[in-house]
């Protein structure tokens, strides 16, 4: 938790610099409520030996709070912080049967480029870049207890629509993409050596400043 809250401070000091080089740059911070959706993955573990591992995980929810800074009027550089959570279960069916639940939050420390294409009070955008997400084991769901936070780096994407309710404020939808290995919580048994992509529909309000 202390490093993402230092990924952000350091952030917010980066745009400051700028905007104070720039007065007529343009910020803007959302926080929205956001899904989070996996698919079913069915793969081998590290070793050759090991049964392979069917990955499911349930329907997540959270929060995620974004960090804009205007480069052109069409253009601009992006700072996440997310927070979710949900249940990964484990099994394996062949060569030792096992089944395990990790009640897991979810953390992104991600940045990105955003392209804009405004069309009079609705604002289509894109977006690209990466980051690190961190998978926390949360012991009192947990029916496994060797686990451990692992971290997986990220490659994010997506796109979305901003209406403008006023100069200050917007409503955006979006959908968020990450594409990571599954994380493994410090387990090898439980790696399924596959990658896959996590969706995160999300909406809420931005206000810009």
């Amino acid at each position: 938790m202390k490093k993402l809250f230092l990924i952000m401070c350091l952030v917010s000091m980066l745009a400051g610099i700028g905007y104070a080089q720039d007065e007529g740059a343009r910020q803007d911070v959302n926080l929205s409520a956001m899904g989070v959706i996996q698919p079913y993955v069915e793969g081998n573990t590290a070793a050759p030996t090991n049964p392979p591992i069917q990955l499911k995980s349930t329907l997540g929810m959270g929060l995620y709070l974004g960090y804009r800074y205007q480069l052109t009027p069409n253009g601009a550089v992006e700072a996440n912080y997310s927070y979710s959570h949900y249940t990964s279960k484990f099994t394996a069916n062949s060569g030792g049967t096992f089944n395990a639940r990790v009640y897991t939050g979810l953390q992104e420390a991600t940045a990105a480029y955003v392209r804009t294409f405004p069309f009079k009070k609705f604002n289509p955008f894109i977006e690209g870049g990466g980051g690190i997400l961190f998978f926390t084991p949360i012991g009192t769901k947990t029916t496994t207890y060797d686990t451990e936070q692992t971290e997986e780096p990220t490659v994010l994407f997506g796109g979305g629509i901003a209406y403008q309710l006023s100069p200050s404020w917007d409503l955006r939808v979006q959908y968020r993409g990450q594409i990571f290995n599954t994380p493994d919580y410090g387990i090898s048994r439980y790696s399924t050596g596959r990658r896959y992509i996590m969706s995160q529909p999300a909406i809420g309000f931005a206000y810009h400043f």
